[in-house]
């Protein structure tokens, strides 16, 4: 009887042993698993630190042309195309656009005769010089006749100053971005809108920035202007005023950037986004933002070494949106752990996936 319970309970510690030995060989195999990971070799890049703003892109030549005087109305043909101007059309400076005609004014400002009569005082003129350098007229002569060629020439171009009211001419070369529709060869009268112009290769924008911005921004530092219409594309500016004051309802202060627009991607009056670049770092680390994790005092990314989560703590510097440059704790070179971080530990292991 004794030896039937001494075989039990030989029997029921091995068994017991066995059981343990399972369950550490099985939070062995557990504590091994390692978890997957994706990693980027890190390499020195350039990283700035912006600051944005908002406005609205303006033209820098913008015109609005109205008729001086009252007359037929005629617009042009665009030498381009061989066919009326119209809305986007390029023109030049000096060119006509729309010409008004009314006879009667034209007859009375008498363009032709006004031109002879200068002529004719130019001729008297010549004469009476020849005749003084021979003694046969006085100085006082001669003169009236220069003051009779002043007087025509005046009334000549007062002449042409008058004409030229009934032409309506581009200032500068520009788009047509304004046409009133009159119908051809009715009158128009004075002060009527004729046409609009703008040149939009350079543009400029007023801007508002906070007052703790004022320490950071000056006078030429680069600007990035982009718009989302135009999602691949980013248009250089630079500041070229700002005001010393800040405003006490506001607590902003006011600004201006010139935009080149050579390619004409923006558009007079498109709401844009401005990003000025304050400082700038051309060989940094950069990583982006949401790797980084924190305590209260210390920020802290992961590294792999080995097939191992290796803990680096860091210290930053300038940042975008996205990005942020490491001054210390990271070399080039090193493998940053970009997804799969989330529940790392220190000396994890991990499986790096491609």
């Amino acid at each position: 009887m004794r030896y039937k319970k001494q075989t039990i309970a030989a029997i029921t510690l091995s068994a017991l042993l066995a059981l343990a030995g399972c369950d550490s060989g099985s939070q062995s195999t557990q504590s091994d698993i390692a978890t997957p990971v994706s990693v980027t070799e890190l390499k020195k890049g350039s990283i700035s630190k912006l600051i944005n703003t908002t406005g609205t892109a303006q033209a820098t030549y913008s015109v609005e042309l109205t008729a001086e005087m009252s007359g037929t109305y005629r617009l042009q043909q665009n030498p381009r195309t061989g066919r009326p101007l119209k809305l986007g059309d390029r023109v030049s400076k000096g060119q006509v656009l729309i010409r008004l005609t009314d006879q009667e004014y034209e007859n009375g400002i008498a363009l032709d005769s006004k031109e002879l009569s200068l002529e004719i005082a130019e001729q008297e003129q010549s004469k009476q010089k020849a005749l003084y350098e021979k003694g046969g007229v006085t100085l006082s002569e001669m003169r009236n006749t220069e003051v009779r060629v002043t007087n025509a020439r005046y009334d000549v171009e007062n002449a042409r100053l008058s004409l030229a009211k009934m032409e309506i001419r581009a200032p500068f070369d520009g788009m047509i971005v304004n046409l009133p529709h009159y119908t051809p060869d009715v009158k128009v009268e004075q002060g009527k809108p004729m046409v609009g112009i703008m040149a939009y290769n350079h543009m400029y924008m007023d801007i508002n920035l906070p007052e703790s911005a004022i320490t950071y921004v000056a006078a030429g530092q680069l600007v990035y202007i982009t718009h989302y219409t135009l999602p691949e594309d980013t248009i250089k500016g630079t500041i070229s005023e700002l005001s010393p004051a800040i405003s006490t309802e506001t607590r902003t202060f006011k600004g201006k950037l010139l935009i080149e627009n050579k390619d004409l991607l923006l558009r007079p009056g498109m709401f844009v986004k401005a990003d000025i670049v304050v400082d700038k770092a051309d060989s940094a680390l950069i990583i982006p933002k949401e790797v980084i994790q924190t305590t209260r005092r210390q920020k802290y990314v992961y590294i792999v070494e080995k097939n191992t989560a290796i803990v680096r703590n860091i210290r930053t510097g300038l940042e975008d949106e996205t990005h942020v440059e490491v001054l210390e704790g990271l070399k080039e070179n090193d493998n940053l752990v970009t997804r799969g971080y989330e529940t790392l530990r220190e000396n994890s292991k991990v499986k790096v996936q491609r």
